[in-house]
């Protein structure tokens, strides 16, 4: 009797659903190793050992594999033209996997090659179709990806000590590059998404006001690059805040209260506006640039990809739009882990350690709940028998 077509393996269809999986599994491992190294649990190098290691991998690994799993499939459906499926995908995915393993070895060398051979990779997976299809308005997305690889072998070079750079420079960069792509997808989808779903809802976008959220983290990016002096750091973050804030009110996010696979959209590009906040206190030393950017990494990336990976892999998987309750759960349970991680140590400086672990608790708790509830939806063939 042949298999029903949502028992089939499917793994590697999509370019979504391996890096999704792959990426919600190595964040849920990642965060226990590092909280088990950050307590003293352990005296061995563990996965993500090392505040930087720690920062690096959430940044270059996870997140930049949850960026190009969501490009493949945009692209896919932008130009009507293949990404990466089969056998290509899986050795794509096999490099990011490689270099994931490497990290927790010696030879950070070898790890370096294939996170590079990996972002060069995905950006010929989504090259060839965008300019295949004369897609211009997105080969951005190219040179994006590009970047970060760049600022990702800045920062091999520098633990190396072959160049002699900031590395927690390259770090902000490579933050910076992360949240542009943040604000202009989600200046893309979270209004359309709210106005295609919620009756009654009219999401404004100014033309004005969309330039200005843009150009003002691009603005912010190139302070960093050329290191300039930390009230230019603080006027333009702050600028940032006031214009991500005013763009996310004219979205509406109060219309979305019923609706969980929305609010959290709305609710993690809240938190890129308290990370500009953050970031204009901490030019000032009236708070660390840790809780900054852990605003950022944490709340903002960590819901924001969450919401995107159920979404997308509900969406694409042929399942409604509608978040069950174990969706709900991993919501709550990462914006939580984000509130304790800033506001904690802001309010209650002497439980800093405290806030961490159960932060990170939280964390790995939501990442392995949706590793858990997304498994079987992410290797198995679409539930309405169609291909991808």
């Amino acid at each position: 009797m042949p298999a029903s077509p949502s028992s089939r393996f499917a793994l590697w269809n999509l370019g979504f659903r391996p890096l999704f999986l792959f990426a919600g599994i190595f964040s849920a491992i990642s965060i226990a190793a590092w909280i088990a190294q950050f307590t003293g649990w352990t005296g061995v190098h563990v996965l993500g050992a090392g505040p930087l290691w720690h920062a690096h991998e959430m940044l270059f690994g996870y997140t930049l594999a949850v960026i190009v799993g969501f490009l493949f499939t945009a692209v896919r459906n932008w130009t009507n033209q293949p990404t990466p499926t089969g056998l290509g995908l899986a050795s794509i995915v096999g490099l990011w996997l490689a270099a994931r393993l490497l990290v927790a070895t010696p030879w950070h060398g070898l790890a370096a090659a294939f996170d590079v051979a990996f972002v060069v990779a995905a950006a010929i997976g989504i090259a060839r179709p965008l300019i295949g299809s004369g897609n211009r308005r997105n080969y951005f997305f190219v040179a994006l990806l590009l970047g970060l690889g760049a600022a990702n072998l800045c920062f091999y070079l520098a633990m190396a000590g072959v160049v002699s750079i900031d590395i927690t420079r390259a770090m902000q960069i490579g933050l910076d590059l992360i949240v542009f792509t943040m604000v202009v997808m989600g200046g893309r989808v979270i209004p359309m998404f709210t106005g295609n779903a919620v009756e009654g809802s009219r999401p404004r976008r100014i033309v004005g006001l969309e330039s200005l959220a843009l150009g003002v983290v691009l603005a912010l990016f190139a302070a960093d690059v050329l290191d300039l002096p930390r009230a230019a750091i603080a006027v333009i973050a702050s600028v940032a805040a006031a214009a991500h804030a005013t763009r996310l009110v004219l979205w509406q996010p109060w219309r979305t209260r019923g609706r969980p696979i929305l609010w959290i959209l709305h609710a993690a590009y809240a938190w890129i506006v308290v990370h500009f906040v953050l970031r204009a206190c901490a030019a000032f030393d009236v708070v660390t640039q840790s809780l900054a950017n852990h605003a950022l990494t944490v709340g903002a990336i960590g819901a924001l990809t969450l919401g995107m990976m159920t979404r997308t892999s509900r969406g694409h998987t042929g399942r409604p739009l509608v978040a069950g309750t174990a969706e709900i759960a991993v919501y709550v349970l990462v914006l939580v882990a984000a509130a304790v991680r800033v506001f904690v140590p802001l309010l209650l400086p002497q439980s800093y350690q405290l806030a961490v672990e159960m932060a990170g608790l939280l964390w790995v708790a939501a990442f392995a709940l949706f590793a858990l509830t997304f498994w079987p939806i992410l290797s198995r063939a679409r539930a309405d028998g169609r291909p991808g």
